[in-house]
């Protein structure tokens, strides 16, 4: 695991934008695994801005996101679907054909699961998987567990989970209590994962995924385990760990 201490988010985000858009220019065609939540937007922005210029070329991309609410229609203003697509796709030269997260409209666990593995496995799994980090260490929706999940599967999720996504919607009861997500082994599947944190909030998190216990309870710490595995977190974030 290799560690790339920032001074702040926008360092953060500007190491973790050209990481990511070496990967597509070194590999055209490059299978992306993209994650939601505030952290990655100014990466995303970045990477827009590099499109806007002619620097970085997304049309040959396929992309396969983490995670979905469970119960949520594609266009619902709070999917992943939705949010992707106002942060990301519809900015870039992406074929949205290219574009695939889990189908939360898809009331059959079991089945929007299983469809999603496929489709995974058979783009032969990301190139590079972004990952951000939870306060309490999960990695996708996979929460803290006596296990560490294997393919996309359907969670409940925790309420310290619900309650740090609830600044993104009206109210704490509006957040769903179920997601459809990557498992931690098909994360693992990935050749490079570039995970991205910023904020004191997340400092005892970064802490236990870089060098606390390889443990479900806090599933980030199994990327100790990848043989190629970055971690870009700024000062803050790193408050709690050695000097990198």
């Amino acid at each position: 695991m290799r560690i790339i201490r920032t001074t702040d988010y926008d360092d953060m985000s500007r190491k973790a934008a050209n990481i990511i858009s070496a990967q597509v220019i070194l590999k055209p065609d490059s299978v992306l695994g993209l994650a939601t939540g505030t952290t990655p937007l100014a990466a995303y922005k970045q990477l827009i801005r590099w499109c806007d210029r002619g620097d970085v070329d997304f049309s040959e991309v396929s992309t396969y996101n983490l995670d979905e609410y469970r119960g949520l229609t594609h266009d619902d203003p709070q999917s992943y679907h939705y949010f992707m697509r106002k942060n990301f796709f519809d900015h870039i030269n992406i074929d949205l054909s290219r574009t695939h997260v889990p189908d939360g409209s898809n009331p059959d666990a079991d089945a929007a699961c299983a469809d999603y593995d496929k489709l995974v496995h058979d783009a032969g799994y990301p190139d590079l998987q972004l990952l951000g980090i939870g306060n309490n260490g999960h990695i996708g929706f996979n929460e803290p567990d006596k296990y560490f999940s294997k393919g996309t599967h359907c969670v409940d999720l925790t309420e310290s989970t619900i309650k740090a996504n609830s600044r993104l919607f009206d109210r704490e009861e509006d957040v769903p209590r179920q997601a459809y997500t990557m498992g931690v082994q098909t994360i693992m599947y990935a050749r490079m994962i570039l995970v991205i944190a910023s904020g004191e909030a997340k400092a005892e998190a970064v802490r236990r995924m870089c060098f606390g216990p390889v443990d479900p309870e806090c599933p980030a710490s199994i990327l100790q385990l990848h043989t190629n595995c970055v971690v870009i977190a700024d000062e803050a974030a790193l408050s709690q760990c050695p000097e990198a």
